[in-house]
C-alpha cells in the first residue's frame, strides 16, 4: 500500500497460509467473470453485510452511500440523489460515441474519486478495509475503496474492476501491497487510485489475469492509457482485451486476507505489539479461508507460512513457503521477502521441529 508512506514491501512480503500447502490449480478453459460490484448487486450487498455482521452493525450500506451523496457538494449531473445521479450519467454515456464518450467517462471517475474522497476522508490500514468502518469511523483503505470505485462506475455503465499493484508508480517494488481500480475503455486501461490525489495513477507493476492465471504484467503507457501489458518471466505482451481484472473471489479472498493481516495478537501483532496464541489461530483461519475463496492467491498463500512458523509449527511452514513460491513462480515474479522465505524452507530441517 502507498500513498503517505503506505507502502508495506515487508509486511506482504513475510506473511503465508494453510497447512497442508496450497497446491497449484489446473487453469481453466476461461477467465472468471470480473466482480461486479454495483450498488445494490448481489455481490456488494454480500461484501458489506459480510463487514456490518462482523462489527454487529446495524443497516445497509448503501443507504449510507446515499445518503453520504445527498449530504455531499461533490455532484454528478446535477442530480440530487445517488441514484439518479448514477442513471443520469449512465444515460449521457449511452447517447456519446468516441471521443466524447471517452470524456464523460474520464470525468465520471475523476467525479467517483473526488466524491469518495470527500466521503470517506480518513485512510486507515489498520480498519479501512472493512464497511463497518466506514460508517462507524470515516475511514477507508486501498481494497474498499477501489471496490467501491469500481462499483460506481459500473454503475453508469462503464466497464470497470480491480487489479493488485506490486509495483508504484516511482518504482518500488512490494508483495502485491496495493490494490487500485481501473476504468477500461476502448483506447486503453486507466488507473483510478483515491490513495493519492489526482485521480488517474500509473502504477508500473500489476496483477491480473492472463490466459489461463493470474499474472504479474508491467503495463506499458501512453500518457495515463495501459495499451498493453508486458509479462514478467515470460516473453511477450498482452493487449488490454487479454487481460481479466480480479474476480468476486479473489475480492473476497483479499478481504480476509487484510482481517487475518490486521487481526489484533495476530501476524502483525495489531493492537498488542506483538504476536499472540490465540491472534495466530484467528490469523490462520482467516488466511486458510482466503485461499479456499481463491486458492492462487499468492499474498495469502505466502502468509500462513509466517502465521505457522510463528505458531512454532516448523516443518509446515517450511512446506507453505514452498507451495507459495510455486505460486509466485507460475504467476511470474517472485518478491525477494518470498525468496528469502523459500531459502529458509530449504535448509536442512532441525531433528527439533515441530509438525
Amino acid at each position: 500500500m502507498f500513498g503517505r508512506s503506505r507502502w508495506f514491501p515487508v509486511l506482504a512480503a513475510s506473511l503465508a497460509l494453510t497447512s497442508p500447502p496450497v497446491a497449484l490449480a489446473a487453469a481453466p478453459v476461461a477467465p472468471p467473470a470480473p466482480a461486479d460490484l454495483r450498488l445494490g448487486s448481489p455481490a456488494l450487498r454480500a461484501l458489506t453485510a459480510e463487514s456490518y455482521a462482523r462489527a454487529g452493525l446495524q443497516g445497509d450500506f448503501g443507504a449510507w452511500l446515499a445518503e453520504a451523496y445527498r449530504r455531499s457538494s461533490v455532484r454528478l449531473e446535477g442530480a440530487a440523489t445517488l441514484d439518479a445521479a448514477l442513471t443520469a450519467r449512465r444515460a449521457r454515456l449511452q447517447a456519446a460515441s468516441g471521443a466524447e464518450r471517452e470524456r464523460l467517462a474520464l470525468d465520471t471517475a475523476a467525479w467517483a474519486h473526488r466524491f469518495l474522497k470527500a466521503a470517506i476522508p480518513r485512510f486507515s490500514l489498520e480498519r479501512g478495509f472493512e464497511f463497518a468502518s466506514v460508517v462507524q469511523y470515516g475511514e477507508r483503505q486501498c481494497l474498499l475503496q477501489s471496490t467501491l470505485l469500481a462499483g460506481l462506475l459500473q454503475g453508469t455503465g462503464l466497464r470497470a474492476g480491480l487489479v493488485m499493484v506490486w509495483k508504484s508508480q516511482t518504482g518500488q517494488e512490494s508483495n502485491l501491497g496495493h490494490v487500485t481500480s481501473v476504468l477500461r475503455l476502448p483506447g486503453g486501461d486507466v488507473q483510478v487510485d483515491a490513495s493519492e490525489p489526482t485521480p488517474f495513477a500509473r502504477h508500473q507493476g500489476l496483477l491480473g489475469w492472463v490466459a489461463g492465471g493470474w499474472r504479474f504484467v508491467a503495463p506499458q503507457f501512453q500518457g495515463d492509457r495501459m495499451v498493453a501489458y508486458r509479462l514478467q518471466g515470460a516473453a511477450g505482451e498482452v493487449k488490454p482485451e487479454q487481460f481479466g481484472t480480479l474476480s468476486l473471489g479473489y475480492l473476497r479472498s483479499q478481504y480476509d486476507y487484510y482481517r487475518a493481516e490486521r487481526t489484533p495478537g495476530g501476524v502483525l501483532g495489531t493492537g498488542t505489539g506483538r504476536a499472540t496464541p490465540q491472534g495466530l489461530a484467528t490469523s490462520e483461519a482467516l488466511l486458510r479461508r482466503a485461499l479456499r475463496e481463491e486458492p492462487r492467491n499468492a499474498l495469502a498463500a505466502g502468509v500462513l507460512g509466517t502465521v505457522l512458523r510463528k505458531l512454532g509449527r516448523t516443518a509446515q511452514a517450511r512446506a507453505q513457503y514452498r507451495a507459495a513460491g510455486a505460486l509466485y513462480a507460475a504467476q511470474g515474479h517472485t518478491p525477494a521477502g518470498v525468496q528469502a522465505n523459500v531459502a529458509w524452507a530449504g535448509q536442512t530441517r532441525d531433528t527439533a521441529e515441530t509438525r
